[in-house]
């Protein structure tokens, strides 16, 4: 790890009532680091990775991004900020093609400042690196099993993140496809991507971290 850690949980404990999640964890990832975390279910890594992104706020201790203090903000605020993660289950809209999926949160992560043709631009280069190119124009029903879980990491890519958390994205794929989304995590990292990858498959953890 060299300068500053690019993500810093320190001491925080999120409690449910009176069950205790987590018990002031504190970890530090460097920048194009990539962490795997592990745990059987219940262990708390979906509550950490909620608090990281902001979907749960701490109890007690903090969290800091890029050097600032985002223990408090909102998640579109820290996806602004550069945090993206993609979710076990898939959840793309439906109604639009595999490229619109990805010029929506393009858009956003530009804020309606660059030319859609751009935004079309790096879409298609997205889904290129995830090899769903061929995909591009039709309805996500159309897709396989590993070609959804494809597109929920190029989602999250298409928010330009600096620490993408990607959240069991092998859950349920033959041991060819789960190779697949490693090579695809390995290329975002070699990119200068952060990662923290959340996983059961040990092969697969063991391989990336």
């Amino acid at each position: 790890m060299s300068g500053e850690p690019i993500l810093v949980v320190a001491d925080v404990t999120k409690r449910f009532g009176g069950f205790v999640a987590l018990d002031h964890i504190s970890v530090a990832v460097g920048r194009g680091e990539r962490l795997g975390l592990i745990g059987p279910n219940g262990s708390g890594k979906s509550t950490l990775v909620n608090c990281i992104s902001g979907v749960l706020t701490p109890e007690d201790g903090s969290i800091r991004f890029a050097g600032a203090d985002v223990t408090r903000l909102a998640p579109h605020q820290r996806t602004r900020r550069g945090i993206a993660r993609s979710f076990q289950i898939p959840r793309p809209f439906t109604s639009m093609t595999v490229l619109e999926n990805l010029c929506i949160p393009l858009e956003y992560a530009t804020k309606g400042w660059t030319q859609r043709s751009k935004v079309v631009a790096e879409a298609e280069e997205i889904l290129a690196l995830g090899g769903l190119a061929a995909k591009a124009h039709q309805l996500p029903a159309s897709l396989t099993q590993i070609e959804l879980r494809k597109l929920e990491l190029a989602r999250a890519m298409a928010a330009r993140p600096s620490l993408l958390i990607s959240d069991e994205a092998m859950a349920g794929l033959s041991g060819a496809e789960v190779d697949d989304v490693l090579s695809l995590l390995f290329a975002l990292n070699a990119r200068g991507i952060t990662i923290i990858m959340i996983e059961h498959i040990m092969r697969a953890v063991m391989a990336f971290s």
